[in-house]
């Protein structure tokens, strides 16, 4: 892939593609294909969740043509997020700003300069939760944290992007099943509310793909790899750009690169690939 000379994929450097995939595991996602995937996608900044592996095998993996900030989960095999970009940032922080997920491996921020302009890009990894269990209560605790640092995020920036798998449907389009979650982690209510939060007036973010997308059902980007899920497109959107209005402004077009087949699948997520004309 041939960069421009500020960095960018694109010869012209007009646009920023920012892609965000739940991998399931760099390596498994590897050799399920996603290489080819990556080859062909002109991404200028990519970010991953569930990267589950060492730091070394990562860059091993994606090769020396990224600029990589990885914070790897303490429990091995679990979380860990990533950004990769073809532009270096010109500051990063791997701290949601709580000691508590200090070592989770699910939050990780980068600065990049466009042009005077100051971009930050986050990427997270909320937790799936599980309904009355420690489990649902570190996904509200993050939750809670989110609520600050969001705010913190768009008052000291140009623009702010946070991506990543937020394991939140927010209304009734972004599941097929949606009657059948009401009261399961994922859909419930007090879970829809932060989301609600984050859209409003205060918060001042915007959901880019369901703006792009308008009110249709889904489109989704996570199914389950049991059954006809995948065939069936019995799917949740769940996997999400949240751009300062600024920056959603400049959203240009909003891709879900879902596999052709369910054998072709590199994870059980698929990528989420949105063009910025900044």
């Amino acid at each position: 892939m041939t960069a421009s000379p500020d960095g960018l994929s694109h010869a012209d450097g007009s646009f920023l593609r920012v892609a965000t995939v739940n991998v399931n595991g760099i390596r498994a996602a590897y050799k399920r294909g996603m290489a080819d995937w990556l080859a062909d996608r002109e991404i200028d900044i990519l970010c991953l969740q569930e990267v589950r592996a060492p730091d070394d095998i990562l860059r091993g993996l994606l090769g020396d043509s990224w600029h990589i900030l990885h914070a790897e989960a303490e429990a091995k095999g679990r979380a860990g997020v990533a950004i990769a970009s073809r532009l270096a940032p010109t500051a990063t922080r791997t701290h949601i700003g709580d000691d508590y997920f200090a070592t989770s491996g699910r939050w990780v921020e980068a600065d990049f300069d466009l042009g005077g302009v100051t971009l930050t890009v986050v990427s997270a990894y909320v937790h799936s939760g599980e309904v009355d269990s420690p489990k649902q209560e570190d996904k509200y605790r993050f939750l809670d944290v989110m609520s600050e640092r969001l705010p913190e995020l768009r008052r000291t920036r140009d623009h702010t992007l946070l991506v990543g798998d937020l394991n939140v449907g927010h209304t009734q389009l972004d599941i097929r099943n949606w009657k059948g979650n009401v009261k399961k982690a994922g859909f419930l209510p007090e879970e829809r509310a932060y989301f609600d939060r984050f859209f409003d007036d205060e918060f001042g973010f915007v959901d880019v793909h369901r703006r792009l997308a308008g009110d249709v059902d889904g489109p989704y980007t996570w199914w389950s790899w049991r059954g006809q899920a995948f065939d069936n497109d019995t799917g949740w959107r769940i996997d999400y750009h949240l751009a300062t209005e600024g920056l959603a402004a400049a959203a240009a077009d909003a891709v879900v690169d879902r596999a052709p087949s369910y054998d072709t699948r590199f994870s059980d997520h698929a990528p989420l690939v949105v063009d910025y004309r900044l």
